[in-house]
């Protein structure tokens, strides 16, 4: 599950992968609005290995 908190870094590292201006939504062109689409995709990545970790019982 802890590879799932690779995909923000490896969707974002490679920056001629999202440097367009086309398509756009709202105005904003893809270099924006692409970056800030992950923005809650990590915390649902994050959420979900979260969630999947064993709990420690405490007494």
């Amino acid at each position: 599950m802890w590879i799932l908190l690779l995909l923000p870094f490896i969707g974002l590292l490679w920056l001629p992968f999202y440097n367009f201006t086309e398509p756009q939504i709202f105005g904003f062109p893809f270099f924006y609005w692409y970056q800030l689409a992950w923005v809650p995709i990590t915390s649902l990545l994050i959420w979900i290995v979260y969630r999947s970790q064993p709990r420690d019982e405490e007494n």
